[in-house]
């Protein structure tokens, strides 16, 4: 019934969004996950907005993992790119499968301020990509980091919170890795 429930009020509100007709101003695909779970109060609202804010980091990772592939000279940064496309890929799938049993609304694409980000970012190429692509993923693991051992400490959630802690170890190796390749630069 839960799950009826869940379904019925997110078609609801994708549909609302949908009719809207560009009258107002568009509400992107976290804003509206967000409202939902607000709605449907399924789990607290920490858990909730932990699970939406990790989703849409996880694709924005995964997303500029496949830009980096394209558009970086060094193949080390190269080769950390895939890495990214594939643990954040398989994380994504697991917070989905743990979102979908706690009736937690996620995106089903990108903030529009993560999408800016993905575009700026292709417009560059070769070192001006490698640079910028680096430095951001220093500073995004950093953030990830701390938000994930937050949850991981924190949640009201015990789900998540298991979940976050075993994405910990992965979220240091990437940074490590990254770094290593930012002192390099």
């Amino acid at each position: 019934m839960k799950s009826v429930l869940f379904s019925s009020i997110f078609a609801l509100g994708m549909g609302l969004c949908a009719c809207n007709g560009g009258a107002e101003k568009h509400e992107d695909t976290v804003d509206s996950a967000k409202a939902v779970n607000k709605e449907t109060k399924a789990v607290e609202k920490d858990a909730s907005n932990f699970a939406v804010t990790a989703a849409n980091g996880g694709m924005l990772e995964v997303a500029l993992g496949k830009v980096a592939q394209m558009n970086a000279s060094d193949p080390k940064v190269k080769s950390f790119g895939e890495m990214m496309v594939m643990d954040h890929t398989a994380a994504n799938e697991k917070l989905k499968s743990i979102a979908s049993s706690l009736n937690i609304a996620l995106p089903d694409s990108l903030s529009d301020d993560s999408r800016k980000e993905v575009d700026k970012l292709k417009m560059k190429k070769g070192r001006d990509f490698d640079k910028a692509y680096v430095s951001m993923m220093v500073d995004d693991h950093k953030k990830d980091i701390k938000e994930f051992q937050d949850c991981a400490n924190n949640s009201s959630d015990s789900t998540l919170k298991t979940f976050a802690a075993a994405t910990i170890p992965t979220l240091q190796k990437h940074l490590a890795a990254v770094e290593a390749l930012d002192a390099k630069k």
